[in-house]
């Protein structure tokens, strides 16, 4: 699929999850749906594009709809000169080349202390990468995300490239979803 095909422009308002974690302060927006269905995948995707005329790359994640929503961190709205409750614009497309993703210090630690894990890991695809860690991350309790972890590396270190059973879209298991407005 060639940028051009992705390519989306389009208007959305932008929200303050209701409920902060850390110190970290950042809005998001949902992404409508055509835009969304034009992406070469459900799950976490990475694309460029500008935000009313302000260049970012980010990886957009799956709202749980069949559809996408994207984490805009501070710096980027401060250069757009956009606050929550803004209208704005815009232009996206997926990247060439996926953005490997950032891996949880947990998670690294664990690979980093079995080097079969660590082998078949850095033997994998972006994709595939990008999908252990969704799935990492997308556990809602700390003993479900350690257990993940461990699981991981053990079917990581037994051969297995790819994550079975989970849907990176969250549509099937509900699992996943874009962050809850404050009102």
């Amino acid at each position: 699929m060639s940028q051009t095909a992705t390519r989306s422009s389009f208007d959305s308002l932008l929200l303050r999850p209701a409920e902060l974690v850390g110190d970290e302060d950042w809005t998001f927006l949902v992404l409508p749906r055509a835009a969304s269905e034009k992406l070469p995948r459900r799950g976490r995707t990475s694309v460029e594009g500008t935000l009313n005329g302000h260049p970012f790359q980010a990886t957009l994640e799956p709202d749980g709809q069949l559809s996408h929503w994207l984490k805009i961190d501070n710096a980027l709205c401060v250069a757009a000169g956009v606050k929550v409750g803004d209208v704005v614009t815009l232009e996206i497309a997926s990247v060439a080349a996926e953005l490997e993703p950032e891996v949880p210090p947990d998670f690294q630690e664990a690979l980093t202390a079995a080097p079969e894990a660590k082998a078949v890991w850095d033997a994998t695809t972006t994709i595939a990468r990008i999908d252990w860690v969704h799935w990492v991350e997308s556990a809602k309790q700390a003993k479900t995300r350690n257990s993940r972890v461990e699981k991981a590396c053990d079917m990581l270190a037994s051969g297995k490239a790819r994550v079975c059973c989970f849907d990176p879209s969250g549509f099937y298991s509900k699992s996943l979803s874009a962050p809850q407005a404050e009102e």
